[in-house]
């Protein structure tokens, strides 16, 4: 059952919703974190780890950001993760995403991490986990903005390389507060990891997976029923099959969309036929991400911007964008309470 809105939507003139997208207190629940290293960084920690790269400057790095599917997205991404040596590279990624993220409102943010990316290449879990851990800490002090890791575990790998990565990751499970299942979609359905979720869902981890970017609806009804997750991410396949539909309505399952990404990644011929509208009038729980924001062209505000420009949804869907964040985040009832109405003061002050 979609919540209750409050009256201001409605009272919001339409020449304010820029304004309003930018200023609403959000949360980012599907951010990659390596996926946020822009190229400037990429070279400037190229130089300071000394990794040789394929690319003679940054035009060109970013030149090659022309992607016609996932996995020629992925191809990039991993050569740009070559970088990643060291704590302190780990820290300066994730603290310049979180200063971009307090510059959009982003008040909580949950941050998915691949471990395996950087493990092996080498890179112990204690210089990973503690650079991104450390950048977290340091956000909620320094920035107002409350991070959380999420633990993601590459779904072309094998279920075996996930349970090692999980025992390398243990001793720090602390630092981290969930699982999720990445990378290639097409040929690995979440099936392949049932085991290693079940025990994940043993030790108290929350859980979650990508399911329906590329792949068919039946990914997603995997997801829900073998590996029990709590929210999917993307989903946006999901409007191929009714009853799914109407299954995801009702047990108000968040779905974490990426319309910049999905448009990147050639999921949609264009952004003004994206189906984020459908889902939230649907009754669905869509939020909006930026997914890997250095290549698909957009943070959070642009998503934001550049979706609603494109797809003409009004003040009533920011809200309920937005509500729908903090609702499907993994944060404790106060939190969430106190979000919302900061969420809903926001909402006023523009009515």
């Amino acid at each position: 059952m979609t919540p209750t809105l409050p009256p201001t939507p409605a009272l919001i003139p339409a020449d304010r919703l820029p304004a309003l997208l930018c200023a609403m207190p959000k949360a980012e629940l599907h951010i990659h974190i390596e996926g946020s290293l822009e190229p400037e960084l990429i070279f400037q920690l190229a130089q300071r780890n000394g990794v040789a790269l394929p690319y003679a400057s940054v035009e060109a790095l970013r030149a090659a950001y022309a992607f016609t599917n996932l996995q020629s997205f992925l191809d990039i991404y991993y050569a740009g993760a070559s970088v990643l040596l060291k704590e302190q590279d780990f820290f300066d990624m994730a603290w310049a995403y979180l200063l971009r993220a307090q510059a959009d409102n982003v008040v909580h943010a949950e941050l998915f991490f691949d471990p395996q990316t950087h493990t092996a290449r080498g890179v112990p879990m204690e210089t990973v986990i503690g650079g991104l851990h450390r950048a977290c800490t340091q956000a909620r002090a320094e920035l107002g903005v409350d991070a959380s890791l999420i633990l993601c575990f590459l779904r072309h790998l094998s279920e075996q390389d996930a349970f090692e990565t999980l025992e390398q990751a243990l001793p720090w499970r602390d630092r981290f507060i969930g699982v999720g299942l990445d990378s290639s979609e097409l040929g690995h359905p979440p099936e392949k990891f049932a085991r290693v979720f079940a025990h994940c869902r043993g030790l108290g981890l929350r859980v979650v997976a990508h399911a329906g970017e590329e792949g068919p609806p039946a990914y997603i009804w995997s997801a829900l029923d073998v590996l029990k997750v709590e929210r999917i991410d993307h989903g946006v396949q999901s409007a191929q099959d009714p009853v799914l539909m109407q299954r995801l309505a009702r047990e108000r399952v968040t779905l974490t969309v990426c319309p910049l990404s999905n448009l990147k990644l050639c999921v949609f011929p264009d952004l003004a036929q994206h189906n984020i509208r459908q889902l939230l009038d649907a009754g669905l729980a869509a939020t909006i991400n930026s997914d890997d924001p250095a290549y698909f062209g957009g943070y959070m505000n642009t998503n934001f911007l550049e979706t609603f420009a494109a797809t003409g949804m009004n003040a009533g869907h920011a809200y309920q964008l937005a509500r729908n964040s903090f609702e499907g985040s993994f944060i404790d009832a106060a939190a969430r309470q106190r979000y919302i109405a900061q969420l809903d003061d926001t909402f006023a002050s523009f009515a």
